[in-house]
């Protein structure tokens, strides 16, 4: 079998393997050793085997995610996150749709910590949804507002999805994250536009909360305080360039646990959990990220990637058409596939083909990283439609919530358009 074959037959039976709900990186392994043997032989595929996960796992910058994934899992269990929402209803409530839009600000800044969505939904979700269904909103944007403030954690630092992204194509973390930084406020502009634009058309939909008191309003404030902090020390330090993306994560770590202990909210049990979370999480992200890797290997080998550039080049379609081309298909993916499985799988295939066409990398990682955030609100497979469903089944079905996303999923699209069309014209 030549090694094109063997090629598109490992990429077929890959993608197989994660539909039939065999974990990702089980399939990217074994597919990736089994062609790579195929290939090339015996040894050299025990030769990777043995070598890729040790330089993968040795890299300096990947030590930033357990990082920022333990400063976010101290802030979440020591309940330095839990007065988000309150705080930003104490300011915003007062507004047309004031909940939801406080609830999309929460999110955000709940994303700034964590860079994880399922959590910032499930947090929020927890405290928001009730709360709205209390004043009387419609559920389906109050569950959906939520769905999509999850989303935000992809794209505001510290996104765990920007740092994959960028040890896999070798590009600077920084520069991500300045660029996820900008689009992900323009996302959170755009959600909160369309809650106003609802309130608009169906007043009754979204009616208007109590306006906070002052006092209330600087209770909020002195409840988040330590997350502003927290927010402020670690990325000015990255932006100002003081401290690298790995510093960056170890001294938010730091001042998560010394502001949970100054407060006395850290407990012995929280802290234990907080590590055990950062070892699963990293240990799993590890694991799917070596399997890249290795498949990586497996397509440069084969010539697969060389193939699927040649024959898309070959339809004529220019920059532009590549980009929506590849733009559809992530959509596609992201139905079906979690984020981090579904960048990892295709960038050994994508990337020589958009470094080819000339695409700046970090314009295209931005990219990428909204349009798989977008997939975690899509049916049937919507990761942060079922989680907002867990935690507010009693009030919603899950048909509501997927109803309730689609103002901001068109917010969603109208941003993935504006970015393709500025990169057409400059």
């Amino acid at each position: 079998m030549d090694p094109m074959t063997i090629g598109v037959v490992a990429l077929i039976t890959v993608l197989v393997l994660i539909l039939l709900r065999v974990p990702i990186a089980v399939s990217l392994i074994l597919v990736s050793v089994v062609g790579i043997w195929a290939i090339v032989g015996e040894r050299p595929a025990m030769s990777m085997l043995s070598t890729v996960p040790y330089n993968f796992a040795a890299s300096w910058t990947l030590s930033s995610v357990p990082m920022f994934l333990f400063m976010g899992y101290v802030a979440y269990h020591s309940g330095l996150t839990r007065g988000m929402f309150e705080g930003a209803r104490a300011w915003l409530g007062w507004m047309p749709g004031g909940l939801a839009i406080a609830s999309l600000a929460g999110a955000g800044g709940f994303a700034a910590v964590t860079g994880s969505s399922i959590a910032c939904s499930a947090a929020i979700g927890r405290i928001a949804v009730p709360e709205m269904h209390r004043q009387g909103y419609d559920i389906r944007i109050a569950t959906g507002s939520v769905a999509a403030g999850g989303t935000i954690g992809a794209l505001i630092p510290p996104s765990i999805l920007l740092i994959l992204f960028g040890i896999q194509a070798e590009v600077s973390i920084t520069k991500l994250f300045v660029g996820g930084l900008i689009v992900g406020l323009i996302s959170l502009a755009l959600y909160i536009g369309a809650v106003l634009i609802t309130y608009l058309l169906a007043p009754n939909r979204l009616p208007r909360a109590q306006a906070g008191s002052w006092q209330e309003r600087w209770d909020g404030v002195r409840e988040v305080w330590p997350v502003i902090l927290m927010i402020l020390v670690v990325f000015g330090g990255l932006f100002s360039g003081l401290f690298t993306a790995t510093e960056a994560g170890a001294v938010g770590a730091v001042i998560a646990v010394i502001v949970g202990l100054a407060r006395r909210t850290l407990s012995w049990d929280a802290f234990k959990e907080s590590a055990v979370d950062t070892l699963l999480s990293s240990g799993s992200l590890f694991m799917i990220a070596i399997g890249a890797n290795l498949f990586t290997r497996l397509v440069a080998l084969s010539g697969l990637s060389r193939w699927i550039g040649s024959g898309i080049e070959g339809l004529g379609l220019g920059v532009l058409g590549i980009l929506i081309l590849i733009t559809l298909i992530y959509l596609a993916l992201g139905m079906f596939l979690e984020p981090i499985g579904a960048m990892l799988l295709t960038l050994p295939l994508f990337l020589p083909l958009i470094e080819a066409q000339g695409v700046d990398v970090i314009w295209f990682g931005i990219l990428l990283a909204k349009l798989l955030e977008i997939g975690m609100i899509t049916p049937p497979v919507g990761l942060n439609v079922f989680v907002i469903h867990s935690v507010a089944k009693d009030l919603v079905r899950l048909e509501q919530i997927f109803a309730g996303i689609l103002p901001f999923l068109a917010a969603d699209l109208l941003l993935v358009i504006g970015m393709l069309a500025t990169h057409a014209l400059f």
